[in-house]
């Protein structure tokens, strides 16, 4: 096992990704643990989607990924918000729009300009090894002002997260914090993209949340676990993807289905003793 970790952490690319992948499973399981209590757990599928069309567009106009992503997502966060409190378009159907539209979106721009380079597929099917400095600094920088927030802001989210209805009785913000969960997790999708991909990005926020859940029962307690449990399945799926050249992103989500049935059985011999 130590030799494996050296022989890893012997290459420059492999430290980059150990890093922000690290600092985006944290970031993306603290979040999705209030998503998944809200019902917004598809919310990453969405803004993934959205993500992707905005890449095809910076592509195509040669900038920035991450700059022009960023900001598509967080504007796309905020009208899937204002569509469930105010539109007759709820939930699942607000979500699946968006799905699609800005899939079509992208997959419009790639085949009108850039074509499906290794650039695009990198981001649509993610390649954590393919990181590079620049992108490792500023993943490291918006992960730590994520978590930064979300700590600064825990109380209200808690509020939030569990009584929406009484907090807003209770002089809370309800709006406003649910927007500031919007824009962490549109920054979130983003930064997890490189890792996971457009198409798996959202197991990453839901997986550890629910496999946490099986086994604890308060907020706190389930934040702590999903974080441990995001942490080992990255680890343990970067390792495999090490040795046996098999795509990280994939890895890491079937070594999450695989905690959450473990724990699904541990759930279930609870239950049958109780």
């Amino acid at each position: 096992m130590f030799k494996v970790l050296g022989s890893m952490l012997s290459y420059d690319f492999m430290i980059r990704a150990i890093i922000v992948g690290s600092l985006v499973s944290l970031c993306s399981t603290l979040l999705g643990t209030s998503l998944v209590l809200k019902r917004y757990s598809m919310i990453g599928d969405g803004l993934s989607h959205v993500g992707f069309a905005a890449l095809a567009i910076a592509y195509a106009l040669q900038l920035a990924p991450m700059s022009v992503s960023i900001p598509i997502c967080v504007i796309a966060a905020f009208f899937l918000l204002q569509l469930e409190e105010n539109s007759k378009i709820k939930g699942d159907a607000a979500t699946a729009l968006l799905c699609s539209g800005a899939l079509a979106v992208g997959v419009m721009t790639i085949s009108l300009t850039t074509g499906m380079n290794t650039d695009v597929c990198n981001y649509m099917f993610g390649s954590i090894l393919a990181i590079s400095p620049s992108d490792m600094r500023l993943s490291v920088i918006l992960s730590v002002v994520v978590l930064f927030l979300y700590i600064f802001f825990y109380p209200r989210i808690f509020a939030v997260t569990f009584d929406e209805n009484f907090a807003k009785a209770s002089g809370t913000n309800t709006r406003f914090y649910n927007m500031v969960l919007a824009l962490l997790t549109s920054i979130t999708i983003v930064l997890g993209m490189r890792m996971m991909g457009t198409l798996l990005i959202s197991s990453l926020i839901v997986f550890p949340s629910i496999t946490a859940m099986r086994v604890c029962k308060n907020f706190l307690g389930t934040i702590i676990l999903a974080s441990i449990l995001s942490l080992f399945g990255f680890f343990v799926g970067m390792t495999l993807s090490f040795l046996y050249r098999i795509p990280t992103g994939a890895s890491i989500v079937v070594i999450d289905i695989v905690l959450f049935f473990l724990f699904c059985a541990i759930e279930a011999m609870r239950n049958r003793k109780g």
